[in-house]
């Protein structure tokens, strides 16, 4: 009898994303310290101190009297109630909890208003460099994906005139203020001017405002000052210092709001409960996460200062956020292989800019800031003295 032969089975064609080159670098930081060897992080875009105390004292409460079951799809009534209440202390703008999103994670809210916003073949810009996770969940979802080039002369911000300049206008527009990896800003004024010109011409536009709150010298605004047509994104990840507590949230225009209800049950059920309980009380400790926001603004200073000493003098501006962005172009084009040998040969961890950047982003890499002091000008010390031995190109 002749053997069968299974037919050949594979990936699919919508997974074939570029990976996220940091969380690689992540793995070979872990593998490194494993093996006993020294390491200065300068790669990972998360807080180094942990969320704040009343939020873990409000867990370990959680823990000894709550099932900690399923909860509403888009999140607890109370915790709705407090981010909408932020944004009347933030900004003094009014939200209706009932157009708060508890998500997982904003990765989690991203997913959720692409795929209530998008259909596949809508084309949706961004600008490019820009966090990778935008463009590889959008292509997933089989959306075509414009990126704008930007750099030092549009501080790395898409420009009106750039929209102007696109042969239709497209089905959504995502705009980060602070941004990542370069933490350049648009003005109050940009911002309502971008919201506009979206109006007008049919866009959705995704405000991403997952660093505010961590800005040095102007504040950042939220797109929902000037209308209720944008999708909000926000995360306790940064500000808030809940990174691996997973949990984020979307304000929503009206008419999208039953149709995240019904995406957000299907894919997730509910954002993780402990972490919903426990986030009521990040809204009461501003106190503790500005102290955090006044380190970051000294150890940016740091950095902005002792970067040039080293020959890595262009810079972006790093309005907000705890990112440098620094073109390395001196040294190399090959920014992934360049951060791979400052890792191995003088231990300090780098993100490469390809993550951001899949055409210019080989000459770029990005420093993160919101470390120990001491850490990140040895990092730099480090650093300067395997550059000397790094040929120019």
């Amino acid at each position: 009898m002749p053997q069968y032969s299974p037919p050949a089975l594979s990936a699919s064609a919508r997974s074939a994303v570029p990976p996220f080159h940091v969380m690689r670098v992540i793995d070979r930081i872990v593998a490194r310290r494993a093996q006993g060897l020294p390491v200065v992080d300068l790669a990972a875009g998360q807080p180094s101190t942990p969320a704040p105390e009343r939020v873990r004292a409000a867990a370990r409460a959680a823990l000894g009297s709550d099932l900690i079951g399923y909860t509403n799809a888009l999140g607890i009534p109370p915790l709705r109630e407090a981010i909408a209440a932020h944004y009347r202390r933030a900004y003094g703008v009014a939200v209706d909890p009932g157009n708060v999103a508890v998500t997982t994670g904003s990765s989690g809210g991203f997913l959720f208003c692409f795929l209530a916003a998008f259909e596949a073949g809508d084309t949706v810009v961004m600008a490019r460099p820009g966090y990778p996770a935008y463009r590889n969940m959008l292509s997933a979802l089989g959306c075509r994906v414009v990126e704008l080039a930007t750099g030092a002369a549009q501080r790395f911000q898409p420009t009106l005139e750039q929209l102007d300049a696109l042969p239709e206008p497209p089905a959504g527009l995502i705009v980060a203020s602070p941004a990542n990896p370069t933490g350049t800003m648009v003005t109050p004024e940009e911002l309502a001017a971008i919201g506009a010109w979206c109006d007008a011409h049919g866009t959705r536009f995704v405000s991403d405002e997952i660093y505010h709150g961590i800005t040095f010298g102007q504040q950042a605004d939220t797109a929902w000052r000037t209308g209720r047509r944008a999708i909000v994104i926000n995360s306790f990840s940064k500000y808030f210092c809940m990174t691996g507590w997973r949990l984020g949230w979307l304000l929503l225009p009206d008419d999208l709001l039953d149709a995240v209800d019904r995406v957000a049950g299907n894919f997730m059920i509910c954002p993780p409960a402990l972490s919903q309980i426990a986030a009521v009380a990040a809204f009461e400790a501003y106190d503790e996460l500005d102290a955090n926001v006044a380190r970051y603004a000294a150890n940016r200073d740091l950095l902005l200062r002792r970067l040039p000493e080293i020959g890595l003098d262009r810079l972006a501006p790093a309005d907000g956020a705890f990112y440098a962005y620094a073109d390395v172009s001196r040294w190399t084009e090959d920014a992934l292989g360049f951060a791979a040998r400052a890792l191995n040969e003088c231990g300090v961890a780098l993100a490469p800019g390809l993550d951001f950047d899949p055409v210019d982003g080989g000459r770029y890499v990005r420093m993160c800031f919101a470390g120990d002091a001491a850490d990140i000008d040895r990092g730099v010390t480090l650093l300067g003295r395997w550059l000397e031995r790094q040929p120019l190109r």
